[in-house]
């Protein structure tokens, strides 16, 4: 299952989509209009290249700090929470436990990211990366 219809099946999650990197292409399922997506997808977009300068900048001073390479990030606001791991986004209400049950799929499905990216892409195409790649 798409991870997107996997984020809206849960109860809570306003909204959820994936971004490009390069900030052109959008696309996204639930409770916004057309503009409102366009301007969340610059907002993960300019969030997530923060972040990673951050991570960055912390590792040149503190090498082997754990926080690199960066998995996502969180924002939490009075009524809603904006998660993005990779270039997915979720928006969901503030609940008790919703965070963590969609930080838990989204990172089973798309963080984690190992330090060696080509056996990380070769583990999500669901191959056995210790038969094809050692």
């Amino acid at each position: 299952m798409h991870i997107v219809k996997q984020l809206m099946a849960i109860p809570g999650v306003l909204a959820a989509g994936e971004y490009a990197y390069r900030g052109d292409r959008f696309s996204y399922q639930g409770a916004l209009t057309d503009e409102f997506a366009r301007m969340a997808s610059i907002l993960c977009r300019a969030n997530t290249l923060s972040v990673n300068m951050q991570a960055e900048i912390f590792d040149s001073f503190a090498e082997n700090c754990g926080c690199r390479p960066v998995q996502g990030w969180i924002v939490r606001g009075a009524e809603m929470t904006i998660c993005a791991v990779g270039n997915y986004f979720s928006f969901i209400e503030n609940r008790d436990e919703l965070l963590n049950d969609v930080m838990t799929i989204m990172r089973a499905k798309i963080g984690d990211v190992q330090e060696d990216l080509l056996v990380n892409l070769y583990s999500r195409l669901g191959g056995d990366t210790r038969e094809a790649l050692y």
